[in-house]
C-alpha cells in the first residue's frame, strides 16, 4: 500500500508504518494456513519433535497473532467491505487454530516432561534439520550421532560430514568434509539441548550439551521415575520363545530360548507395546500315537494316571524304537494317531494327562526363572490347516512331487512340504498357519521367532511363502527370527552330564542355587543377613548369574556355560552388579537419610553436575532410552548387560571421587549430605533396576 500511495501522489497517513498490498496479505495468510496445516499434521509425532520446535513455534505463533491484529484495524487497509469481512472471518479462523496449536504444544510439553528424552535421537532430529536446510536437494543424506567416547572431545559427535562429501562428489559436487561440517553447524537450529560445537579433524562435528538441562533432565528422571519415550501409536508384538516338547523334560538347550524371549517381552512391555508371549510346544504329531501305543502294552493304567516325566520319556525313547523296527507296532502307532486326530474319547484323555504332567514340569522351571507365558502347541493351530493348505491350493502355489504338496517362494532354494506323502501335516503346515493365526486373528504388528540359528533357513522359507501368498508386507509388519548359538561346556564342546547325555533344566537350576549359597556363606553373608534376606539372596544370585551369563553374551554367538565365572563378582557379571546396586542403595541407608527425603529433594534440589565425574555419570544415566531404543531394533541384548556394567563402574568412579556424605574423622559422625549427589545415586539406582526387570533379574536391597 505504501508503495502504491507515493506512485498515485496521495497522501500516506502513516509513512513510518508500511501496510502490506492486499495480496501480501492474502499471500501471508495463505502460507500461514499451510504452515499449521504442516504443524497439525505433525502433530502425532514423536514427543521430541515437538521440543525441538517449540521455540520456531512459538516465534511464528507471534508472527501471526501480530498480524491478525494489525488486520483488525480497517483504517490501514484499502479493502473493500467483502474483503474486509472475508479476512476477518479467515483470521478468526486462524487465531482459533492458533489456539488448538497452543494447548496442544503445552499438553505436549507437559508429558514430555514426564518422560525420559532419547538425547542421541534428539541430536539426530537436530542434526538432521540442519542438514537439509544445508542440502535440500541431497536424498536420504547419512545421518551418524555417537557417543563421545573421550570427553576432550565434547559430549556426542556428527560423523555425517565425510559420507556426504562422498555423495556430493559422485553428484559432480566436489567439497571438502570440513567445509559440509562448516555449513551444518551454520545451520543446526534453536534447541535446548546444544551448548556449542566444534569441528575437528576432515569434518568431525563435537557437540558440548548444555549442563542445565541435562541437570534438568535427571531431576525429571528422579521425580517422575524412569518411563520411556512414549510411542506414536501402541503396536503389538507376539513372541514365539522356550518351545520345549510335551513328554520330553527340559534341558539346557531350552535354557537360551526361554531367557533371550522372556527378556524380549520385558523389553517390549517396558516400552508400553501390547505383548503376547507364547509357548509354541510339541503337543502333536505321530510321536504320541507312538506313545500312546507303547503305554497300552507298559503302562495298563495311561487313562487314569500318567507315567512321571522321567518315565514318560523313558517310554519315548522306547516307542520310536519300537515304530523304527517294529512293523506291527507302527501300524498300531498310526491308528492310534487317526484315533487321536478324529479326538474319541480314550485318547483325548490320555494325551491330556500325558501334556498335563509335562506342563507341571515345565512350570518347575518357569516359577524359579520368573517366565510368564501361554501355551498355544501346534494341537492349537490343527483345525487351521486345512484351511491354509487350501488357500495355497486356490492360488496355484503348490505343486505336487512323489505325492507331497510343496510350495516354492521366491528366492528359496528349499520348497516347504505342507502336505506328507502319506496326507500327514507337517512343521511347515503349523508355522505356516500360526503365522497366519498372528497376522490376521492376533494382528500383530511385529512378530518374534527366538529359537537356535539352525531353525534360520526353516523359518526364513515360511515368511517367505507368508509373503508370497499376500499375508504380509515386510515394509509395513515385522517378523523376524532371533536366532541364537548353542551352549557349550568348558571344553568347548555341546553342554553335557559327564555321561554324555544332555544336561535337565532343573538339574543346572537346583546346581546354582547350590553354588550361590556356597558363595554367600563364603563370603559370610549368612552372618548379617536374616534366614529369609539369605534365602532371597541365594536366589537373586544363582537365577541372576544364570540370566545375566547368557544374555551378556552375543545371541547369534555360542557361549561356554561356567559357574565359576558367573559367580564371580568381579567383571561383567551379574554377581558384580547385584553387590554394586545394594552399595548403591546402603548409601542413604547408612547416612539415615529417609525415602521421604530424598523425593522432597528430587522437587526442590538441583543436581549440580560441576565435577567431571558427576557430569559423566549423568550423561550415562540419560544414555538409557538410547540403548533400549538400538536393542529393540537388533533385538541384541548384551548392549544393555554393556550399559549397566558400565553405568555401574561410571558410578564406582563417581563415587570414589565425590564425598556424597562427609562424616567426622574422629566420631564417625555425618557433618554434611551433598543431597545434589544422594539424587545422583538415587538415579543410577533407579536406571540399574529398569535395567535388572527387562534382563528378568531381582536384585535385593541387602546382600
Amino acid at each position: 500500500m505504501l508503495r502504491m500511495a507515493l506512485e498515485s501522489g496521495s497522501d500516506v497517513p502513516k509513512p513510518v508504518k508500511a501496510v502490506p498490498h492486499v495480496a501480501e496479505v492474502y499471500s501471508f495468510r495463505h502460507c500461514g494456513c499451510l504452515y499449521l496445516t504442516f504443524i497439525l499434521k505433525k502433530m502425532g509425532d514423536r514427543v521430541a519433535n515437538y521440543t525441538s520446535r517449540l521455540q520456531q513455534q512459538e516465534g511464528e505463533i507471534k508472527l501471526l497473532q501480530y498480524e491478525i491484529e494489525r488486520l483488525r484495524d480497517p483504517q490501514e487497509l484499502n479493502f473493500t467491505s467483502s474483503q474486509l469481512d472475508e479476512l476477518r472471518e479467515e483470521n478468526s479462523r486462524l487465531k482459533y487454530r492458533l489456539d488448538i496449536l497452543k494447548r496442544s504444544l503445552q499438553e505436549e510439553m507437559s508429558q514430555n516432561d514426564k518422560v525420559m528424552l532419547n538425547v542421541n535421537q534428539r541430536l539426530q532430529q537436530i542434526f538432521g534439520e540442519a542438514i537439509s536446510t544445508t542440502y535440500p536437494g541431497l536424498e536420504n543424506p547419512p545421518l551418524t550421532v555417537t557417543p563421545n567416547q573421550q570427553a576432550k572431545f565434547g559430549d556426542y559427535q556428527c560423523n555425517s560430514a565425510m559420507a556426504m562429501a562422498q555423495m556430493l562428489k559422485a553428484k559432480g559436487q566436489k567439497v571438502s568434509p570440513r567445509e559440509i561440517a562448516e555449513k551444518i553447524v551454520q545451520n543446526i537450529p534453536n534447541n535446548e539441548l546444544i551448548e556449542r560445537t566444534e569441528i575437528a579433524g576432515p569434518g568431525f562435528i563435537n557437540v558440548h550439551l548444555k549442563r542445565m538441562f541435562v541437570s534438568k533432565l535427571l531431576s525429571n528422571l528422579l521425580v517422575n521415575g524412569v518411563k520411556p519415550p512414549s510411542l506414536k501409536k501402541k503396536k503389538k508384538v507376539v513372541v514365539d520363545f522356550s518351545s520345549p516338547n510335551i513328554a520330553k523334560e527340559m534341558h539346557v538347550g531350552h535354557l537360551r530360548s526361554t531367557i533371550i524371549g522372556d527378556s524380549m517381552c520385558r523389553l517390549f512391555e517396558f516400552l508400553d507395546y501390547e505383548v503376547l508371549r507364547l509357548n509354541h510346544v510339541g503337543d502333536w504329531g505321530t510321536q504320541f500315537g507312538m506313545l500312546i501305543a507303547h503305554l497300552q502294552d507298559k503302562f495298563p493304567n495311561y487313562l487314569s494316571v500318567s507315567p512321571p516325566i522321567a518315565d514318560l520319556q523313558a517310554f519315548y525313547k522306547e516307542s520310536k524304537k519300537r515304530f523304527d523296527e517294529d512293523e506291527e507296532f507302527k501300524r498300531r502307532a498310526y491308528q492310534c494317531v487317526v484315533k487321536l486326530q478324529s479326538k474319541e474319547p480314550d485318547f483325548i484323555k490320555a494325551w491330556n494327562l500325558i501334556c498335563d504332567v509335562s506342563r507341571n514340569e515345565f512350570q518347575k522351571v518357569y516359577n524359579c526363572l520368573d517366565i510368564h507365558i501361554e501355551e498355544r502347541g501346534e494341537s492349537y493351530y490343527q483345525e487351521m490347516m486345512t484351511a491354509v493348505i487350501k488357500e495355497f491350493e486356490e492360488k496355484g502355489l503348490v505343486q505336487l512331487d512323489e505325492g507331497r504338496k510343496i510350495v516354492f517362494a521366491p528366492g528359496q532354494s528349499i520348497p516347504l512340504t505342507i502336505v506328507k506323502s502319506d496326507g500327514g501335516y507337517t512343521y511347515d503346515t503349523s508355522d505356516l498357519a500360526a503365522i497366519k493365526n498372528r497376522l490376521f486373528d492376533e494382528k500383530a504388528d511385529i512378530i518374534i521367532y527366538v529359537t537356535d540359528s539352525g531353525q534360520a533357513m526353516h523359518f526364513q522359507v515360511v515368511f517367505a511363502a507368508a509373503q508370497l501368498i499376500g499375508w504380509y508386507d515386510p515394509k509395513v509388519i515385522r517378523v523376524e527370527h532371533a536366532g541364537f548359538g548353542v551352549v557349550l561346556g568348558e571344553d568347548k564342546k555341546k553342554f553335557k552330564t559327564r555321561s554324555g547325555d544332555t544336561v535337565r533344566l532343573m538339574d543346572l537350576l537346583e546346581e546354582g542355587l547350590k553354588r550361590s549359597m556356597d558363595k554367600l556363606k563364603e563370603k559370610g553373608r549368612d552372618k548379617v543377613l536374616t534366614p529369609e534376606e539369605l534365602v532371597k539372596a541365594q536366589r537373586a544370585v544363582a537365577f541372576g548369574c544364570i540370566k545375566y551369563a547368557d544374555l551378556s553374551h552375543n545371541r547369534i554367538n555360542d557361549y561356554i556355560f561356567s559357574f565359576d565365572k558367573m559367580l564371580d563378582d568381579r567383571g561383567n557379571t551379574a554377581a558384580y552388579l547385584l553387590y554394586a546396586f545394594t552399595r548403591i542403595r546402603s548409601i542413604a541407608r547408612l547416612a539415615n537419610i529417609q525415602e521421604a527425603t530424598l523425593r522432597t529433594a528430587a522437587e526442590t534440589t538441583e543436581v549440580l553436575l560441576d565435577h567431571e565425574k558427576e557430569w559423566k555419570l549423568g550423561k550415562c544415566i540419560l544414555r538409557f532410552p538410547e540403548i533400549l531404543q538400538k536393542i529393540t531394533d537388533d533385538l541384541l541384548l548384551h548392549t544393555l548387560c554393556d550399559y549397566l556394567y558400565e553405568l555401574a563402574t561410571t558410578f564406582t568412579e563417581f563415587y570414589d571421587s565425590c564425598y556424597c556424605v562427609e562424616k567426622d574423622r574422629q566420631t564417625g559422625e555425618v557433618v554434611k549430605v551433598n543431597m545434589w549427589r544422594m539424587l545422583l545415586c538415587e538415579a543410577t539406582a533407579a536406571v540399574m533396576v529398569k535395567g535388572f526387570d527387562i534382563l528378568g533379574i531381582s536384585p535385593v536391597e541387602r546382600m
